[in-house]
């Protein structure tokens, strides 16, 4: 097999119901080299089943099967078995539209010097409508994430960074990913195309859902970032080291105490960015 421009990763993990739909989505792509690699995270339904009548269909499809070791493991796994220039993430239950590829590939091709592109996206599934994502702005972007998970690099890219952080299994694995990857830039160029070309599943329940109302684990997992991150963020915001010691004295101080998940919150939010939650 020549190796083809782009490299499709899918990891699956009780998500064979959605990925017809997500691989058809790939299949449907109008930029033509590309492979896809379906990485089964030791998924106890029928992944296999589905997986090989795609293999099948089409030789640009790839199948590996490892055990579960969760979504940055599979990534991880996916990349470091790929033979693309330019890599996407794309989780089982996702999909992205037929010009995704194509656009995103000819950003790649005016400007080298890009180190991530992605486009517009709507959510689907139990929520349908546009999903109005904040400008990349790399103050606000170490602050909050804006880049949904799959987004375009290059492998070389990738292998500079350690991958995906396989310890962070709550959640924000591939904002720390992105952060991994811009550090390598001095000044790091991100584009945003003007086309929906990400559609990312709403359910009821999902590990993003269970995360986002887990206040608690939300908190600690972005002072896991930034504890690990803490050069860049001494960079862009100075005096950073002084607050984040003050961070790990008050997680000291909860974890002791027992307090409640919005007791975290208020803390982590008064402490390190100085707001004052309003009471309820």
């Amino acid at each position: 097999m020549n190796s083809p421009t782009v490299s499709i990763i899918v990891p699956c993990h009780n998500q064979a119901q959605y990925l017809n739909e997500c691989l058809q989505s790939v299949l449907d792509q109008t930029f033509n080299d590309w492979e896809c690699i379906i990485v089964n995270d030791g998924s106890p339904d029928n992944t296999e089943e589905i997986a090989k009548q795609w293999i099948n269909k089409d030789q640009r499809f790839r199948y590996f099967i490892k055990e579960n070791g969760g979504v940055s493991s599979a990534r991880n796994f996916g990349v470091l078995n790929s033979l693309g220039e330019y890599v996407i993430a794309l989780d089982g239950d996702d999909k992205i539209g037929e010009d995704y590829v194509k656009l995103t590939i000819d950003e790649f091709k005016k400007d080298n010097s890009l180190c991530l592109v992605y486009s517009n996206a709507n959510f689907f599934g139990e929520i349908n409508q546009f999903w109005n994502l904040p400008a990349f702005e790399i103050k606000n972007f170490l602050i909050d994430n804006c880049i949904y998970c799959s987004a375009v690099f290059k492998k070389t890219d990738f292998l500079k960074t350690d991958g995906y952080d396989e310890n962070m299994i709550y959640g924000y694995e591939d904002w720390e990913f992105w952060i991994s990857l811009i550090s390598q830039y001095q000044t790091p160029k991100v584009k945003r195309i003007d086309y929906v070309g990400f559609y990312y599943r709403r359910k009821i329940n999902s590990r993003d859902v269970e995360f986002l109302n887990d206040a608690e684990k939300r908190s600690k997992t972005k002072f896991e970032i930034y504890k690990k991150h803490h050069k860049l963020y001494e960079e862009y915001f100075g005096g950073y080291l002084d607050n984040l010691k003050k961070i790990d004295q008050v997680y000291k101080e909860i974890d002791s105490l027992h307090k409640s998940k919005k007791y975290v919150l208020k803390l982590f939010m008064e402490t390190f960015f100085g707001l004052k939650l309003k009471k309820k």
